[in-house]
């Protein structure tokens, strides 16, 4: 049985209690990695490593909060709307459906005020 290399990433995050709940906690609101630190009772290193995978997968997306006074930090918010395993030929699959990003929708207005 084989399975590609971006799939077994998805397992193993998957399979970790952090990356799990840093997905369940952003699933309707961004939020930033204090907060994750504080709802998933986690050192911050470890959701800047679990946030970096997640992002690094597609599952998870970083944008940019900017505060009245000019300041600026990230948050994250879930990609991830379905996710679909199905076993084919010997050969695990994964099938990751994306929830739209806020680029996107941008984007889309951007073109749409362009018509």
């Amino acid at each position: 049985m084989s399975e590609d290399p971006q799939s077994s990433e998805i397992y193993a995050l998957l399979d970790d209690e952090y990356a799990r709940a840093i997905l369940t906690a952003t699933n309707t609101t961004a939020k930033s990695a204090k907060e994750l630190s504080d709802e998933c009772n986690a050192s911050l290193p470890t959701i800047y490593r679990r946030t970096e995978r997640l992002i690094e997968c597609g599952l998870l997306e970083e944008q940019t909060q900017i505060e009245d006074g000019g300041h600026h930090y990230s948050v994250y918010k879930a990609r991830l709307k379905r996710l679909t395993i199905e076993l084919e030929n010997d050969t695990l699959k994964i099938e990751v459906e994306e929830q739209p990003t806020e680029k996107m929708a941008d984007r889309f207005t951007e073109l749409w005020g362009e018509i």
